[in-house]
């Protein structure tokens, strides 16, 4: 296989994975066990192209927080959307700086993968059981923060659904709404953790050798199909139960503690 099309499989995976509840660290982990790993400054770019992604997505929303701050109620929840990337970041980047993270191999992520479908099927039963509700409450904010960083240590875990079902058992339990204050936390923070990975790539001196249009090309892959992900997602989710992600992140975390696509 060419390394063109390894890359452009690679953003494939990446824009389909990243935001939905699925793990795209997983996805990609087993992809590159068979199609050879990537460079650090392949897997921060296909990052880039699924922020974009989303950022075009809401962009319309994005333009009215800037724009409206001064209208209580929207400058409340874009003071929000910063509250729990600040949780994020002063718990976050201590944990980064310390290395409290599990390797990225098959066993951890497998795990990480159905421990993660069993809670989706907990906490959405849980979170149903409250009045509907699109309420973002300071509670929610912090419970946010720090599920991102939850999902930074436990790769597998998968930073969407952490936060998502986080914010449903705490009461946003109408799945639109829940999702969208996740993915727009998700803009600042995976921007910021692109850019970190990217300094110290760099300044470790490890860009020099890259096949760049192997990158660009991943790159524009995760952006369109990141962006198809998205609008499918918050369609589907709209009148839709989260249930089959749930059995697919089971059913693919049992495979994978059986050894059968790529070992142990």
């Amino acid at each position: 296989m060419t390394d063109l099309l390894t890359a452009l499989l690679l953003g494939i995976i990446e824009g389909l994975t990243e935001f939905l509840p699925i793990s795209s660290t997983g996805h990609l982990l087993i992809a590159q066990h068979w199609l050879g790993a990537r460079s650090d400054l392949f897997n921060i770019s296909i990052q880039a192209g699924a922020i974009l992604a989303i950022t075009l997505v809401y962009r319309e929303r994005l333009l009215a927080l800037a724009t409206g701050w001064r209208q209580p109620e929207e400058r409340d929840y874009l003071l929000k959307i910063l509250g729990a990337f600040a949780v994020t970041a002063a718990v976050g980047l201590p944990v980064r700086l310390l290395g409290w993270e599990l390797p990225e191999t098959v066993t951890p992520v497998a795990w990480a993968l159905v421990i993660g479908g069993v809670w989706m099927l907990v906490a959405e039963r849980l979170g149903e059981r409250g009045p509907p509700s699109s309420q973002v409450t300071w509670a929610i904010v912090v419970a946010v923060g720090l599920a991102q960083v939850l999902a930074g240590v436990f790769p597998g875990t998968s930073r969407s659904a952490a936060a998502i079902f986080m914010a449903m058992l705490l009461g946003l339990n109408r799945k639109p709404a829940a999702a969208e204050f996740v993915f727009l936390v998700g803009i600042p923070t995976m921007f910021a953790a692109s850019g970190y990975a990217l300094m110290e790539t760099v300044l470790e001196g490890e860009a020099g050798d890259e096949d760049w249009a192997s990158l660009a090309v991943a790159f524009v892959a995760a952006t369109i199909t990141g962006f198809a992900a998205v609008r499918w997602l918050l369609a589907y989710i709209a009148n839709h139960r989260f249930t089959p992600f749930a059995w697919y992140r089971i059913g693919l975390g049992a495979a994978l503690l059986l050894g059968l696509p790529a070992g142990g």
